[in-house]
Formats: C-alpha cells, structure tokens, sequence
C-alpha cells in the first residue's frame, strides 16, 4: 500500500506544487490549510506522514508538532517541518526539539523533498520491522510500541532521545559516528552545525533520564562519536 502524505500548507500555489510532486511518485496524498483541519483529518483518516509549513493562519506548524507529539494516538507520526521565512539556525534547532523527523528550507525542490520524505518513512519502517525488545541491566525498550523502562518503571523519551537509546542497544559497546547517527535518526547534514548542536543536547538529555548509572553509560568517544558501555 503506498504511504499517504498529509500536507499542511496555507499557500495554494505551494500545496498544488507539493501535491503534483508527491502523486507524481505515485504517493496517497491529502492537503489541509490549517493545523486544526489537519487533526480533523487525522481522526477520520489514516496517514503515514505529515508534512508542514512552519508559518500557518492560527496554530504554526512547531505547535502543531508538538501538539502530535504529546498525543498517545499521533506521537508516533513521522513529522517534517518546511519554512521559507523561519530558516535561522535557532528555528531549526526549535522545529527538531519540537520533534520533527525533518527540518526543510524553502524553497525545495520535488526532487528533494521526495528523497527526504522517503529517508524519514524508511527510518520509520525499520523498528517495526525488527520487532525487538530490547533488553539490559534492568533497561528495556519495546520498539513495536516504542515504550521504555528502567527497573520497571517507564520512562518519558522523546521521539529523538527513544531512536538514540535503540541505536545504543542496538549495537552495545560499538563506537557510533556523529555522521551516523545524524544521518540515521535526524536525516540531516551532518555537517551542519544545527545537526551537532541538536545531537550533542539530545544525548545530554538522554543521560539525565537514564540516571547517573545507566547515563553513565553512554560515553562521548572525542572527534568521533558514542558508545553504549555494556
């Protein structure tokens, strides 16, 4: 079955624009104006993927993130942000932190803008696939619900933070490149400065969850990357 796309853009000349190019990959696609008509269609609708404008009339696109985010029945959604107004380093940090897959800078091509729409569904696919708990020291992931515990006792991760400790154990005691995990989990440049920042506060946060002992256990391999101490 191919993926629905759910565009979320007030410009009519952009929505029919992102509309032709993602039919044009043979993509399911519908298009709402605001985020408010966008939860409508997400109650009678099912979607694969949301793709939105930062700018909106009412609740802007960081919000309406957010606001999937913090719901039991979106917050596993793929989110990508796109601005053509909103494009310092700052609003991409914010759009991230705020749990977009994707940050875009307009204007983007139909080209690339399939190929990250794509890059974010294949890193969606790929825990559900593997359908693996993950287990240890008392540490659990449940990656079909994305759900984990430490000693019983669940903890609140972000999407992003949740994609890092999978990939941590994943492959316990191996050194993981920067570049990996950006590309792999942010699918942004990992050269750009935006992409450093955001993997460097993400892991940070991710430690305090853990507590001192299990947070410990993510070291920082200097110039190169991290490592889940097994």
């Amino acid at each position: 079955m191919n993926p629905c796309i759910l565009i979320v853009e007030d410009d009519h000349r952009l929505r029919k624009f992102f509309i032709k190019a993602l039919e044009g990959e043979k993509f399911k696609v519908m298009a709402t104006e605001t985020a408010e008509e966008a939860f409508r269609c997400l109650r009678e609708t099912r979607v694969d993927l949301v793709l939105s404008d930062v700018v909106l009339q009412g609740k802007d696109g960081t919000a309406l993130c957010r606001q999937l985010r913090s719901r039991t029945e979106t917050s596993h959604l793929p989110v990508v942000l796109m601005s053509g107004t909103r494009m310092d380093e700052e609003d991409q940090v914010n759009g991230l932190d705020a749990g977009a897959d994707d940050y875009l800078l307009k204007p983007v091509s139909g080209k690339v803008l399939i190929a990250k729409i794509q890059s974010v569904l294949r890193r969606y696919r790929s825990p559900h696939d593997l359908a693996k708990i993950l287990k240890v020291h008392g540490l659990k992931l449940d990656v079909r619900v994305r759900v984990a515990t430490l000693r019983g006792q669940t903890i609140a991760l972000t999407r992003k933070e949740f994609d890092l400790l999978t990939a941590f154990l994943r492959r316990p005691g191996e050194i993981l490149m920067n570049d990996y995990l950006l590309e792999s989990i942010w699918g942004v440049d990992p050269t750009a400065n935006v992409a450093t920042h955001t993997l460097t506060v993400h892991v940070s946060s991710l430690r305090k969850k853990l507590g001192e002992i299990f947070g410990g256990r993510i070291s920082n391999v200097p110039r190169f990357g991290y490592r889940f101490e097994n």
